[in-house]
C-alpha cells in the first residue's frame, strides 16, 4: 500500500473534497472519456445525475456549481475564481459547451444536473452518473463515478474491481498497517518520516518531493493568514458571520497586554483551524487534510508547533506533513477518511490523528510515541456523526475543526508522557472506526438528515 502525501494533502476549493472536488474532477475525467468515444461527433448534450449524499447536501456542498465548473474544464489545482465565474454566468446565458474535439454540448446546469433522492448507488454513498446523448435524445456515452473523499474519484468498475496493487516490493517501506510501520522502523533505525519521504522518492526526485511539501505548507499558512483577516457572513443563508479574524484581535491584544489566560493555547489552536474552515466555506482555496471538511486541523496544529511551542524548528515542517500523511494513507486504506461513509470520525477524527502524529514526530517523539498519539486522537473522535446544518460545511464544522486540533495536541502530549506502549493499537482503532461507520445509520453521514441538522433553533 502506498498513498504518496501529494494525494493525501491535494491543493484545491472549497467547500467540501467529496462533493465538490470530486464531482468537479469526475466531471472532466467524462468530458475525456467523451473525447475517445466513437459516438463523440454525434454528442449534441450532457447531463449529470447525483445520487445519496451528493444529492441530500449537494446544494449546500455546492455540488452542482462544481459539476457545471468540471463540464468548463476548471480542475480543483488549477482554480481561477473570477475567470470561472464569468464562464458560468456565460454558461447560464448559452447552455452550451465549447471544448477542442467535441461539437458543442447543450447544457443548462438548471435542469441537466438532477438530484435524485432515492437510494444511494451501490457502491458508495457519494455517486454521480455522467451520460451524452444525440440530438435525437439517444444516450450515447454513460458512466458512473464515486466521490471516495479526499478529492479522490473512481468508476464504478474501479470501485468494484480495484486495479491489481502496485508489487509491495517495490517500495523501500511498505507498511498497510501500523504494526508492519513499527517493525520496520524498528527494523531500519528510520523515523516514520523518513521512511515515508523514502517511498516518495520512489516516485520522484527528493528535490520535488521538499518542494512540494513547501507549497503545502504554503497553500495552508496562507489560507490561515487570510481567514484571520476576513470577516462578514459566509454564503449560503445560514447568515453564520466569520468568527476567526476577531477572535485572533482579541488574543493578539492579549497577549500584547500579558494578559493571556493559561488556557488561550486551545484559542489559538481553534482560531487557526476555524480561519482555515472558513475559507473553505467561502469555496475559497484550501488543501484537504485529508477533506476538506476537515482542512483546518493538520494546519492549525503546524502552526501552533511553530508559533508556540519552545524550540520549534521550520526545518521540520516536512517531517510534520510526512508524518501525518503516512496516518492518513493507514486510515484511508484500512477504514475511510469520507464523512458520507464514516461519519465525521473519518474527517475530523483522521485529521486529529495525522496531526496528533506530525506533532508528537516533531517534539521527538518515538515511532511508537507517535502511533500512540494518533490511536488517542482517532479513539476520542470515534462515533462522531457527519450532520451539517442546511448541508453546508459551516455548523458544526467549523467549530469541530478547533476542537479536534485540541484533541490532537492533547493526544501528542499525553503520548509524548509515555514510552509508546499502550493498551489499544492504531490497527485495531482504525477497524473499530470501520465498523462504526458501516453500522452509523445514514441519517449521519452527510444527508443532513439527522442529529444536529434536524434540531436547528425555530427562527
Amino acid at each position: 500500500m502506498f498513498l504518496s502525501v501529494f494525494d493525501v494533502f491535494k491543493i484545491g476549493i472549497g467547500p467540501s473534497s467529496s462533493h465538490t472536488m470530486g464531482p468537479m474532477t469526475a466531471a472532466g475525467h467524462f468530458l475525456e472519456l467523451l473525447r475517445q468515444a466513437p459516438s463523440r461527433d454525434r454528442a449534441a448534450a450532457v447531463k449529470a445525475t447525483l445520487y445519496g449524499s451528493l444529492a441530500f447536501t449537494g446544494k449546500g456542498h455546492a455540488t452542482d456549481r462544481a459539476v457545471a465548473l468540471g463540464l468548463l474544464g476548471w480542475t480543483p489545482a488549477a482554480f481561477d475564481f473570477d475567470a470561472a465565474e464569468r464562464q458560468i454566468e456565460e454558461l447560464g446565458r448559452s447552455h452550451l459547451l465549447r471544448h477542442d474535439g467535441l461539437p458543442p454540448l447543450v447544457f443548462d446546469p438548471v435542469t441537466d444536473i438532477v438530484f435524485d433522492y432515492g437510494p444511494p448507488l451501490p457502491g458508495h454513498a457519494n455517486g454521480l452518473v455522467f451520460s451524452a446523448r444525440d440530438s435525437a435524445g439517444t444516450e450515447l456515452l454513460s458512466e458512473t463515478y464515486y466521490s471516495i473523499g479526499g478529492g479522490f474519484v473512481v468508476t464504478a468498475r474501479e470501485r468494484e474491481a480495484p486495479a491489481a496493487a502496485t508489487e509491495a516490493a517495490s517500495w523501500p517501506y511498505p507498511f498497510a498497517n501500523a504494526a508492519t510501520m513499527l517493525r520496520m522502523a524498528s527494523e531500519s533505525g528510520l523515523s516514520i518520516a523518513e521512511m515515508k519521504r523514502a517511498n516518495e522518492i520512489h516516485l520522484r526526485s527528493a528535490e520535488e518531493v521538499e518542494s512540494g511539501l513547501t507549497r503545502l505548507w504554503s497553500v495552508m499558512n496562507d489560507c490561515i493568514e487570510r481567514g484571520m483577516s476576513q470577516e462578514g457572513e459566509l454564503p449560503g443563508g445560514l447568515r453564520v458571520r466569520r468568527r476567526a479574524a476577531r477572535i485572533h484581535r482579541q488574543l493578539a491584544a492579549e497577549k500584547l497586554a500579558n494578559r493571556s489566560q493559561p488556557h488561550a493555547s486551545t484559542d489559538w489552536l481553534s482560531v487557526y483551524a476555524m480561519a482555515v474552515n472558513e475559507e473553505n466555506a467561502a469555496g475559497g482555496r484550501v488543501v484537504t487534510s485529508p477533506t476538506n471538511g476537515a482542512a483546518g486541523v493538520v494546519p492549525a496544529v503546524l502552526r501552533y508547533y511553530l508559533d508556540h511551542c519552545i524550540g520549534a524548528e521550520p526545518e521540520k515542517i516536512a517531517d510534520f506533513l510526512l508524518t501525518a500523511a503516512a496516518i492518513g494513507g493507514l486510515i484511508k486504506h484500512n477504514a475511510s477518511i469520507s464523512g458520507a461513509e464514516a461519519g465525521c470520525q473519518g474527517e475530523v477524527g483522521s485529521a486529529a490523528a495525522m496531526a496528533a502524529a506530525g506533532l508528537c514526530a516533531v517534539l521527538g517523539g518515538t515511532p511508537a510515541q507517535i502511533e500512540n498519539a494518533a490511536e488517542i486522537a482517532l479513539e476520542h473522535h470515534l462515533g462522531m456523526t457527519c450532520d451539517p446544518a442546511a448541508g453546508l460545511v459551516q455548523v458544526p464544522c467549523i467549530e469541530r475543526n478547533g476542537i479536534g486540533a485540541i484533541k490532537a495536541v492533547a493526544a501528542a502530549s499525553l503520548a509524548l508522557r509515555g514510552d509508546g506502549s499502550h493498551f489499544m493499537p492504531l490497527d485495531n482503532c482504525i477497524e473499530a472506526m470501520r465498523q462504526t461507520g458501516e453500522a452509523m445509520n445514514e441519517r449521519f453521514k452527510e444527508t443532513s438528515l439527522g442529529g444536529l441538522a434536524v434540531n436547528l433553533p425555530e427562527c
